[in-house]
């Protein structure tokens, strides 16, 4: 039986990427731009260290969509993304999904997407059309 699912509802996890999973991630997706992974680099740059690939941390959002809210069964239709801060490694990420929107007749939730790093700060917000099958 399929959960009722309401605007409203949220949920959300948290995930930290350590320098060894950033390190994983650039490997399989084959970024290896020093910025993610050269310190030395990374330090006569705005950022003044690494930071994480910003794609690796919003698939922090799919994995909660997918397995939480609204859960298996649920496909991607659309995701938009605005990367407002950078993400460092060892940083720990809360990515919260709230339903903002239901559109019953064709099966669809729209979502508020938010990653925030472990001060608070959000580093990525966006919004997700998601398609219940």
């Amino acid at each position: 039986m399929k959960r009722q699912i309401n605007v409203g509802d949220k949920a959300n996890s948290f995930f930290t990427y350590t320098t060894a999973l950033v390190e994983q991630f650039a490997s399989i997706s084959k970024d290896v731009n020093p910025i993610h992974l050269d310190k030395e680099f990374a330090a006569k740059t705005l950022f003044e260290k690494p930071i994480v690939h910003g794609i690796f941390v919003s698939g922090q959002i799919s994995a909660l969509i997918a397995n939480e809210l609204p859960g298996p069964g649920s496909i991607y239709l659309y995701q938009d993304l605005n990367f407002l801060a950078p993400v460092y490694h060892d940083d720990t990420i809360n990515c919260i999904v709230e339903v903002v929107e239901k559109k019953e007749e064709k099966n669809i939730l729209i979502l508020k997407t938010i990653c925030q790093n472990q001060n608070g700060k959000n580093v990525i917000e966006g919004k997700a059309v998601i398609k219940l099958v």
